[in-house]
């Protein structure tokens, strides 16, 4: 019998600080909080091999948070676990988020000692302004001493991360950015555009319009920061990465994803594609057998599961220990996401594999939607496929949302 795919996401919680768009759940810690989460984790994944020793791992992503903040041991420590408990893939890619500032020729060998073989590096801008304005801990200088110690390591898959719309930037400098990023000739670029999120210190100064562009510091002090881009600017910044990266010979595979050939991001395609997944971690999500969970989200309840005094010998998938808010996905539910995750890919959804696992088709169950879409221009269908068109991308979550009933 053959073994099930399944993709693993292990969730590194810690950062040298947060960067004021950030709302993941991460945060800055001591070195003992570190080794004892590094400990922890391993212990969960004891506690659920037996659970998943029927599945094959065909990807692994440690992210973040900032993994490249743990010493090497910790990471090697934790890997070996995962090869321990686990039936990973040999030619499973293993993808570890890195941070300028974070790393160094000693970790780089370690992780490619540990099989990695894709590293994804946060520089989201290449302006040392825009960095300063985003709180990142680093400069364009020290991104480029970390893409010369990875490119030294022997890393030949590597994602840059990039961020648009960022406040006060134009068409010109985010062309910029991308220029700069496109000329390393990384394999992999991910695009996004910034979400001013609740809770972070962007929302406070951009979330509510009347509240202005002042800046209000924890110690009180405010700094004046220059307005989000408009409309129009957004849509000259949006423009200008398909036709930058198009020119590098990226290809746009995902929303926000480019690649040159052959280098797409397969963790991420099989979220996109509704794979089945494992969290490992503090609030890590899962999607297992159609229903979906995520750890806790509070430290103290996750050691105190996972920690050397309990031994970790709870099931986080049979509804024990760390796991909560457990979701059994209706039909509906399913087919919903299929599509509005599906659509994501520029290939779009294929109508054939919606027949196969639903039993259904998908211009009967959504006649009325793909009609509708159709007719304004936003979907468009070839060869048994329905993808978005260009104009479809701009307003990607109106379509989405029109398939959730």
């Amino acid at each position: 019998m053959s073994k099930r795919g399944l993709e693993l996401y292990v969730h590194i919680p810690f950062c040298v600080r947060k960067c004021a768009y950030c709302d993941f759940l991460s945060g800055p810690a001591d070195d003992q909080t570190k080794r004892a989460y590094a400990d922890a984790l391993v212990r969960e994944m004891r506690s659920v091999k037996e659970k998943y020793s029927n599945y094959r791992v065909d990807t692994v992503f440690l992210g973040g948070g900032t993994p490249s903040i743990l010493e090497g041991d910790e990471t090697a420590r934790i890997f070996h676990a995962l090869s321990e408990d686990f039936d990973i893939s040999p030619d499973a890619e293993i993808t570890m988020e890195v941070n300028p500032g974070t790393v160094s020729a000693e970790k780089a060998e370690t992780w490619k000692a540990c099989g990695v073989n894709r590293l994804s590096i946060g520089l989201q801008s290449a302006d040392d302004g825009e960095l300063k304005m985003l709180g990142r801990i680093h400069t364009f200088g020290q991104f480029l001493e970390t893409w010369e110690i990875i490119r030294r390591a022997g890393f030949d898959n590597v994602n840059i991360d990039l961020i648009s719309a960022l406040p006060g930037q134009t068409a010109e400098s985010w062309a910029k950015t991308l220029h700069t990023a496109a000329e390393l000739g990384p394999e992999h670029i991910s695009a996004y555009s910034l979400i001013v999120e609740e809770g972070t210190p962007f929302y406070e100064i951009y979330g509510e319009p009347e509240q202005g562009v002042q800046a209000r510091s924890a110690a009180g002090q405010g700094r004046v920061l220059p307005p989000l881009p408009d409309e129009d600017e957004e849509r000259g910044i949006y423009q200008a990465t398909k036709e930058i990266l198009d020119r590098y010979g990226y290809h746009r595979y995902e929303i926000s994803n480019y690649a040159k050939e052959g280098y797409e991001c397969r963790h991420n395609l099989g979220y996109w594609e509704r794979k089945e997944y494992l969290g490992l971690g503090l609030g890590a999500a899962s999607l297992v057998r159609e229903r979906r969970f995520h750890n806790t989200a509070d430290m103290e309840k996750y050691m105190g599961i996972f920690g050397e005094a309990k031994g970790g010998i709870s099931d986080p998938a049979s509804g024990e220990g760390a796991a909560e808010d457990f979701e059994e996905l209706t039909l509906n539910d399913r087919m919903e996401e299929f599509i509005f995750l599906g659509l994501r890919k520029m290939e779009g959804i294929s109508e054939q594999d919606f027949r196969r696992i639903f039993g259904k088709e998908i211009r009967q169950i959504y006649k009325d939607q793909i009609k509708k879409l159709t007719e304004q221009g936003l979907l468009a269908g070839a060869e048994g496929r329905i993808f978005l068109t260009e104009r479809g991308i701009d307003i990607s979550n109106y379509v989405f949302s029109e398939f959730i009933f």
